[in-house]
């Protein structure tokens, strides 16, 4: 396996739409070894989410640690080609980061309550019921796939903040 580059803020394929995977695409080891690539990737930056074109694979693919507590125990999920379907209108804000936007940390609005219908990584179709934060796990990889960043959604820029300045003045009760 290999640790793949992670396109940063600023690169041009953090706002494309990344095209859909046909189920067939998934039988090709490339694809496959993208797949454990990305897992690779996301533990070695010490992320729980890494999508396609974080590592400038326009393909609607992401990686992601969907346990409410995500920890060394915790199994990866390969999502492909996701929806998004809110369970009720409620959002919440949170914050977020992004291994494509080293060292930032900002307010969020999400969904707290979402399925997610989407094919594994064997092609198989998958239907996630997701509650808090892995919930708004799977919408900010989402929104990757659709060239949104978390920026986009922030109702306020008054929260950007720096890593450093965000651990010294906010207590993991926040996150």
């Amino acid at each position: 396996m290999s640790i793949l580059k992670v396109a940063r803020m600023g690169h041009p394929v953090l706002r494309e739409r990344a095209r859909a995977v046909e189920k067939s695409e998934l039988r090709n080891p490339l694809v496959q070894k993208l797949i454990d690539d990305m897992i690779e990737t996301m533990h070695e930056y010490h992320g729980v989410g890494l999508a396609g074109p974080q590592v400038h694979e326009g393909r609607r693919i992401f990686v992601a640690l969907l346990d409410e507590e995500p920890g060394p125990d915790s199994d990866a999920v390969a999502i492909i080609n996701p929806e998004i379907v809110p369970n009720s209108e409620t959002k919440e804000e949170g914050w977020e980061g992004c291994l494509s936007i080293p060292d930032i940390r900002g307010m969020v609005p999400r969904f707290t309550d979402i399925t997610v219908k989407a094919l594994d990584r064997d092609g198989k179709p998958m239907e996630l019921q997701l509650k808090g934060f892995p919930a708004r796990v799977a919408q900010h990889e989402t929104d990757h796939l659709d060239g949104v960043l978390f920026f986009d959604r922030m109702s306020s820029m008054e929260s950007l903040t720096y890593l450093e300045e965000y651990s010294r003045y906010h207590s993991k009760d926040n996150d």
